[in-house]
């Protein structure tokens, strides 16, 4: 069975879509007592506040129609942002080339954190490069908590 993950992104991509927009990723998460039901959307020219208030009233319905979820929770419509967070596939395939952040569970080479470019993925590994150290990386997959676009401020 899909999880309500799926489902969601499944049922609100036709209209999301109509609208002008794409569906970059959607979380279902449980946050103290609260639960959270975030949709980031994007689109070529960028998102604002106008852009997430348009999908949130027009997709509200669908939900509450749709019933999915079974507890009361908060409905959220964002932009995935500048650093985005990279959890699927998709968002790796675009992300080759650039450049990226990695937060592991467990040390490799005694640090928990890397930077570096994206040079390849698989289902196993992500290969990195790091300018700084001229060095190329592999790590596994099983051991990242994090991965992001990083952007130079």
């Amino acid at each position: 069975m899909a999880s309500i993950e799926e489902r969601v992104e499944t049922l609100i991509t036709p209209k999301v879509e109509s609208l002008g927009y794409n569906i970059y990723d959607v979380q279902y998460a449980k946050e103290g007592k609260d639960y959270f039901l975030r949709i980031f959307i994007d689109k070529k020219e960028g998102i604002d506040l106008n852009d997430c208030e348009k999908v949130s009233n027009e997709i509200n319905s669908i939900l509450d129609e749709a019933d999915y979820i079974k507890e009361q929770y908060f409905l959220e419509v964002s932009s995935p942002g500048i650093e985005r967070i990279l959890r699927k596939e998709k968002h790796l395939k675009e992300a080759l080339g650039k450049e990226i952040e990695i937060n592991l569970f467990k040390q490799v080479k005694s640090k928990k954190q890397f930077t570096g470019i994206l040079e390849e993925f698989n289902e196993e590994e992500i290969t990195l490069t790091q300018s700084e150290q001229n060095e190329t990386i592999q790590i596994d997959r099983k051991n990242i908590s994090l991965m992001k676009l990083k952007y130079n401020w």
